[in-house]
């Protein structure tokens, strides 16, 4: 075939092994070949025509990986992108893991999300002219075929009505799951990604995404799965295998998240929340939980549509701080108490707050963490509410100031978790289960908060993944707390460094983009490994963590799909400062997590030089990664 020797002689130009270009011509042959593939060959022919290699290569050397639960990537043309034909094997495969995982289960039911993705090639990857399977494909049209191939396979998908003008968050899948007894789910979703991505993820019976090893039963499943069995949309629906929900588990949800109140609730015009979805789904979710509790909400008005493409958000990721500039705007002409984001899919939430001096200071995930921890664990002691053994649950990449706040108030703390909700949520089902995980004792309970960095809060056993909407609670219930006191949340968050230590916490991407990226990755971590540095910014390296150490404290590897979550270094100088540096799951790049930290203000010490004191961190955190940063690239 002409076209693929083309191809052939095409990818000898791109600088990758022979593996990967083998890989590839083989992929790019079925695609060019059989009937299946024929609605994107127009596409594939104008790529080879123009010779853009290195971008048709990376469509077509390898299979979009399975990992953290599921497929996550850009939309377009090939088996290394998100497309019909990626979802329907994923969602195959996943038919065969609920087959298997529950052969006595009479009808076996999922959940089915999405969000308000819709791909319209804003990277310009295709030529306009030509017809384009993936153009204008919506998270909901994916949602629609994943129904249809759990139809075909027997599984009985439930999910949004046809004309639903609603979406259905990520927490509140997993509270769907948990209160329709599913056992499984899918959520369509690439959460705060670039609009032309998207993905989908698993969920198990318990609500949450699967841990090792049942993630790499799921992954081997799908990457052996038979030819994609599929359904017609109205067969499907007459056969009874697609059902629709009503309103009832919503209104359950927002319930639930309203039940986590722990101030009486604010007069009309005593506090202003404005909060902004930045054109995702939290206003059925967040804003909603906030009116049930008695805020005045001032919604950013042009960011409240419902709209994948984003329009008239800087960013739709909520922990950068310029996502939030028509909010801090808003705020600043109704002279708000807050201002509140959500991420697209509603996990995530990000925050601005005034200062004494009505000056709006955007707060970091880590900082919201530790706010939320505190505040949480010193209302519940207050109101009389505390468990008997109250149970704090965060990441080895969090700031070490939650484990402090933690034991201060003689909770348990677990804080070496792996990065990703799903952990947590296997900690609440060993101790549903068990009654214990590792030298943690319990019930789901004895429950108080789990976070993460990276804006993810959770404050309820009955979700099982981060959940915006009852952190926004929680969050405006703080801020109004403190408003009650003369004070304000930049307040709150100072006495906490003065009584725990002042920790400065800096999150430094490395990008490794296309096939290159993923083997110069590989490279970064393989050369740390051999030849870690003794010294980084002047500090010592005083230790080394590799999390691939089997001999370690994480013990053997549980399969592939652990290894690769295990793709961690940590870098320890002394008690105060660390660095870990881990490959992205999803993206191509590579993230390091620094941080610097302090003891507790002296009693005494004068605000001058205890700011001087916090100022210093700052700058050799600075210093540090920078240093760091050069040493990898």
């Amino acid at each position: 075939m002409e076209l693929l020797q083309r191809a052939a002689r095409g990818f000898e130009t791109v600088d990758v092994e022979v593996g990967q270009r083998v890989e590839a011509l083989g992929h790019l042959e079925r695609w060019l070949t059989l009937p299946e593939f024929a609605t994107y060959r127009p596409q594939l022919h104008w790529l080879i025509a123009e010779e853009k290699w290195a971008p048709l290569l990376d469509r077509f050397y390898q299979v979009l990986p399975f990992g953290t639960g599921g497929r996550r990537g850009a939309v377009g043309i090939g088996p290394n992108r998100m497309n019909l034909w990626t979802l329907g094997a994923s969602v195959q495969g996943h038919c065969e893991y609920l087959k298997e995982s529950f052969p006595s289960a009479g009808d076996i039911k999922v959940v089915l999300a999405y969000d308000v993705r819709r791909f319209e090639d804003q990277r310009q990857s295709y030529n306009p002219a030509l017809p384009n399977p993936v153009l204008h494909l919506s998270s909901r049209q994916f949602a629609a075929y994943a129904a249809r191939v759990y139809a075909a396979n027997g599984i009985h998908a439930w999910t949004l009505p046809e004309d639903s003008p609603r979406y259905l968050a990520t927490p509140e899948l997993s509270f769907a799951i948990r209160l329709l007894g599913a056992q499984g789910g899918l959520n369509i979703s690439a959460s705060h990604n670039p609009a032309d991505d998207n993905g989908a993820k698993f969920y198990d019976e318990r609500g949450a995404q699967p841990v090792p090893p049942e993630d790499q039963i799921m992954a081997d499943l799908v990457n052996q799965a038979p030819a994609i069995k599929e359904l017609p949309w109205p067969d499907a629906v007459r056969a009874g295998r697609i059902h629709f929900l009503d309103a009832a588990p919503h209104k359950a949800y927002i319930g639930l998240c309203a039940k986590q109140s722990l101030v009486p609730s604010p007069r009309f015009d005593e506090f202003q929340v404005v909060f902004t979805p930045l054109h995702g789904v939290g206003a059925l979710t967040a804003m909603e939980t906030l009116l049930e509790c008695g805020f005045r909400v001032r919604p950013v008005t042009e960011q409240m549509t419902p709209d994948g493409l984003f329009p008239n958000a800087r960013s739709a990721n909520p922990e950068v701080p310029a996502s939030m500039d028509r909010g801090e705007r808003l705020a600043r002409e109704l002279c708000a108490d807050l201002v509140l984001a959500t991420d697209p899919d509603a996990d995530r939430l990000g925050c601005m707050a005034p200062d004494a001096a009505g000056e709006f200071r955007f707060l970091t995930g880590n900082q919201i963490a530790a706010l939320l921890t505190h505040f949480k664990l010193a209302k519940l002691i207050e109101n009389g509410m505390a468990p008997d053994a109250p149970l704090v649950l965060t990441t080895l990449v969090t700031t070490g100031l939650i484990a402090r706040i933690a034991r201060h108030f003689r909770a348990q703390v677990v804080d070496n978790l792996l990065v990703g909700f799903k952990y947590m949520a296997d900690v609440l089902w060993q101790l549903e289960q068990h009654g214990a995980w590792q030298d943690v004792q319990g019930t789901p309970e004895d429950f108080v908060i789990a976070c993460e960095e990276s804006h993810g809060i959770l404050l309820t056993p009955k979700v099982r993944d981060k959940d915006a909407a009852a952190a926004a609670l929680l969050l405006a219930e703080l801020a109004l707390d403190q408003k009650r006191k003369g004070r304000t949340v930049v307040d709150y968050l100072d006495d906490l460094h003065r009584q725990f230590g002042y920790f400065r916490n800096e999150l430094r991407t490395i990008v490794l983009p296309g096939v290159e990226g993923k083997r110069n990755m590989a490279r970064l971590l393989d050369r740390l490994r051999g030849d870690p540095p003794g010294s980084i910014g002047g500090l010592e390296v005083t230790q080394v963590d590799d999390l691939w150490d089997e001999d370690g404290w994480m013990g053997p590897f549980k399969g592939e799909t652990d290894r690769a979550a295990r793709n961690f270094l940590v870098f320890h100088m002394g008690s105060d400062a660390r660095i870990a540096l881990r490959p992205s799951g999803t993206e191509p790049k590579a993230k390091a997590y620094l941080e610097l930290s302090s003891p507790p203000c002296p009693p005494g010490e004068r605000a001058a030089e205890w700011h001087k004191r916090c100022a210093d961190i700052d700058g050799r955190l600075d210093r540090l990664a920078e240093e760091f940063v050069a040493l990898c690239v």
